[in-house]
């Protein structure tokens, strides 16, 4: 195995009972603006669902406010209980057939060159959803040739024939969140398996797919854990990667156990592009979406990282 980075450990701190108090850096501005109207008019008119308001994220006003939204597709029910997701819990409303159409129109009205879609997981479906996924993918194509596409998907429990219909779909990138280390999986993803996104990480690459894949910190990981998802991310394939700061989203959830300080994301960000991610995207309010646009263009991370490193020895 390729030996792993060493990261400094001058802010480990210890977790507490309580839960620590949020810092400076995590301080977000509201939403306004035109373009935050009109987007959210463009979602309220056409009955979309965004991951945006349904995963409280804290870019949603900086992104809203760009003409930008990820949308949620397969309705905003989730068949899973994740620890740290906001998304509603239950029994998910039968599957709408012409939500494809609508998220497609939706998008050539927002007019952006770039699109992100994700969805819940729908466990009770025998495809898992992905036949749905497949129809968004096409009409969004269709109705809007010139926009690239990410999509972040759900596992489909590694079924390769479910997987498959992504593959087929051809997305620019294909996401899938492996969101904590192999250790706190059962605690934080209680119905998903650590291997087994990344078997359907490794099955998507395999396809021919642009991969990425998102982790947060906070819950009480340690750095060589975080360093070793990140290793078994890069041997599944994985193209970009994205690490950002947990944030509880109601006392019903997990607690954050700390605060990650800055300078220890920017050396995850170096570990990353050492070990050989094509893009590196590490801060506290990074979500998987954020500067979602950038990760669409081969070498564009890399290459960018490896400049400021000549500059810094000139």
């Amino acid at each position: 195995m390729q030996e792993l980075p060493v990261i400094s450990n001058i802010h480990k701190e210890e977790a507490s009972s309580s839960a620590p108090k949020k810092p400076n850096w995590l301080r977000v501005k509201l939403p306004t603006g035109e373009n935050y109207k009109h987007v959210r008019g463009l979602v309220d008119t056409h009955k979309l669902h965004t991951i945006c308001e349904s995963g409280n994220c804290p870019n949603m006003g900086e992104c809203w406010g760009e003409g930008t939204a990820t949308f949620m597709i397969l309705g905003n029910v989730c068949t899973r209980s994740c620890g740290f997701c906001a998304v509603a819990t239950g029994r998910p409303d039968p599957v709408d057939w012409d939500e494809p159409q609508r998220v497609a129109e939706a998008i050539h009205l927002m007019k952006v060159k770039h699109a992100v879609i994700t969805s819940v997981d729908r466990d009770e479906l025998k495809d898992g959803g992905s036949i749905i996924w497949y129809n968004t993918i096409r009409a969004v194509k269709a109705l809007n040739p010139d926009t690239t596409l990410e999509t972040l998907v759900p596992d489909f429990k590694a079924q390769v024939e479910n997987i498959q219909r992504i593959i087929d779909a051809a997305p620019e990138v294909v996401s899938h969140n492996i969101e904590t280390v192999e250790r706190l999986t059962r605690q934080v993803r209680i119905q998903a398996k650590y291997r087994r996104s990344m078997e359907t990480l490794k099955v998507l690459k395999e396809g021919g797919m642009r991969t990425k894949s998102g982790v947060m910190l906070g819950l009480g990981e340690t750095k060589e854990e975080v360093l070793q998802t990140m290793q078994d991310l890069r041997n599944s394939g994985v193209d970009v990667i994205t690490l950002g700061q947990y944030l509880q989203p109601t006392r019903k959830h997990l607690q954050v156990q700390r605060f990650v300080h800055p300078d220890e994301f920017a050396e995850y960000r170096e570990a990353g592009y050492t070990m050989g991610f094509d893009y590196v995207e590490s801060g506290p309010l990074v979500r998987s979406s954020y500067h979602s646009e950038r990760h669409v263009i081969p070498g564009y991370g890399i290459n960018k990282w490896r400049s400021e490193k000549e500059q810094v020895i000139v």
